[in-house]
């Protein structure tokens, strides 16, 4: 598989691509528009879409679990809320391809019988806030959104949100009451959202690539898309490269490809280095080493090897990365973005951070290994949100294949990456 697949991505590089002239007339939302909306959720199901926000749960399978003739309003949320490290997808495509999403919003909204309709963006990037009101914009001006929209009698508002900087609004539940306008915390499920979500009523929340990959299934058809992928992971993704690679950006491709290929196209690890460890889909999975070039990356094979695909963000890390330090900063993250309602999550990803930065300083000793796998043992699972088993991963997969690095600390009491200390400190 040596070839990339521009469907999401194909205009990026055109001046007027967010613009609606840029972008097309909207066909597919036309001709769905024209479908029975159980079609078109079949259509996605046969597609084998999977939800492109990092857990993977077939798309059509979610928006079927909306109630339908319940007397109820049914409300579309696209999760805009992008922030963890090493994922940077949806950013770039709000910027350069937002119509993509509006044509998709319509689209699903109109399947699961939704009127109301929010893109909730987190509040950091203007810049594309900016954008994507400008697109919502001419959308309304063509007729594309608000009453009767396209001589069709189906009726739709669409509202961009703009959150206010807080990563555990990324988890659904915790947007839904930020959207609400109250603190940003994750609810206790079941109820789940596609009963009782946003103002308690039937809620459907998509990531943004999600609703974007709609309109190509709806104008190509769902055999055309899986047609792409693998058996159990179909269609395209955009795999983000970041890190010490010659080209890091955007790389649309089937599902299923490796990071060797990817590395092939993006020109390698940095020159004069070579790979250490990675992340298949951002800091919240288990980190691969150089053994797992070859892995495909898709939902089962990356889960068989120990990891999850995420959102396919693939930070690279070259042999000058000291994996501890790494391993702290990402911790640091997540202890300061804990939200705190749940204890395990609160105190243990502190408590995390603690002995890591006692770790790094080269002090402790082998035992406090098994202290900080310990406090993600009793983290992992124990929850109401991914955040505190996001915290583990990079815990558990670091000292799993960097064990002896960690030890290494407590040697020679500090980091062997110290230009100071050692001479394994290569040019950065």
């Amino acid at each position: 598989m040596t070839t990339l697949t521009p469907i999401l991505t194909k205009n990026w590089d055109l001046p007027n691509s967010f613009t609606l002239e840029g972008y097309g007339d909207y066909s597919a939302a036309k001709k769905a528009l024209g479908m029975d909306p159980d079609t078109i959720i079949q259509a996605v199901k046969d597609s084998g879409l999977r939800g492109r926000g990092g857990a993977g749960f077939p798309t059509g399978m979610k928006w079927g679990f909306i109630p339908q003739n319940d007397g109820k309003p049914h409300y579309l949320v696209v999760n805009a809320d992008e922030s963890e490290p090493g994922t940077c997808k949806d950013i770039p495509l709000m910027m350069a391809n937002p119509h993509a999403l509006v044509e998709g919003i319509i689209i699903t909204a109109y399947a699961i019988r939704a009127n109301h309709a929010f893109i909730y963006v987190r509040g950091e990037v203007l810049h594309v806030i900016r954008r994507l009101h400008a697109a919502v914009r001419e959308a309304y001006e063509k007729g594309f959104l608000g009453t009767g929209i396209m001589g069709s009698g189906f009726d739709l508002e669409l509202v961009v949100h703009s959150g206010a900087g807080a990563y555990i609004c990324g988890e659904e539940t915790a947007l839904l009451d930020s959207l609400e306008g109250f603190r940003g915390q994750p609810r206790l499920k079941p109820p789940f959202p596609a009963v009782a979500g946003l103002y308690a009523a039937p809620t459907v929340i998509n990531n943004v690539e999600s609703i974007a990959s709609v309109p190509s299934i709806i104008a190509n058809g769902a055999d055309w898309f899986a047609g792409m992928g693998t058996e159990k992971s179909k269609g395209f993704g955009i795999f983000s490269l970041s890190g010490h690679v010659t080209r890091p950006g955007q790389y649309e491709a089937p599902l299923g490809i490796t990071l060797r290929e990817l590395l092939d196209m993006a020109g390698g690890i940095r020159e004069g280095h070579r790979l250490k460890f990675w992340t298949p889909g951002g800091s919240s999975t288990p980190i691969f080493t150089d053994e797992h070039l070859d892995v495909p990356l898709d939902f089962e094979s990356v889960g068989a090897k120990g990891s999850m695909l995420g959102t396919r963000a693939l930070q690279i890390f070259d042999e000058t990365t000291c994996v501890l330090r790494a391993t702290l900063r990402w911790t640091e993250f997540y202890a300061h973005e804990s939200c705190g309602k749940c204890t395990p999550c609160r105190e243990g990803t502190y408590w995390l951070k603690q002995v890591l930065k006692r770790l790094e300083a080269g002090q402790g000793g082998e035992e406090d290994l098994a202290t900080i796998t310990d406090i993600a043992d009793n983290i992992l699972g124990r929850s109401f949100c991914a955040l505190g088993d996001g915290a583990t991963s990079p815990i558990h997969s670091s000292v799993k294949y960097f064990r002896d690095e960690y030890l290494k600390h407590f040697e020679i009491g500090g980091c062997p990456f110290d230009p100071a200390l050692s001479t394994v400190w290569g040019p950065k």
